[in-house]
């Protein structure tokens, strides 16, 4: 999964909880939760839509990293890295 992909599919898992939200010109290292006014109980649901559609593991731990949209792509990103490498090798 490449950067592009990822962001693909941020943006899937907060349509999810926020219908008709609109990314275009969004700053990506701006806070989603913020910007699409996500009370606690959405984030939560956009954190469990993003490890469906990711097919990801995402725990309390991934949270802080997944509050903009560079750093929720940069999360799946990285663990297709892994993921890629722990296959490989």
């Amino acid at each position: 999964m490449n950067h592009d992909q990822a962001k693909a599919i941020v943006r899937q898992a907060v349509q999810r909880v926020v219908p008709g939200a609109d990314f275009t010109g969004l700053d990506p290292g701006v806070s989603l939760r913020d910007t699409f006014e996500m009370d606690s109980l959405d984030f939560l649901e956009f954190v469990e839509a993003l490890a469906e559609l990711s097919g990801r593991e995402l725990t309390e731990d991934d949270y802080p990293t997944l509050v903009t949209w560079d750093g929720c792509a940069a999360r799946l990103v990285g663990e297709a890295h892994t993921s890629a490498q722990g296959r490989s090798g």
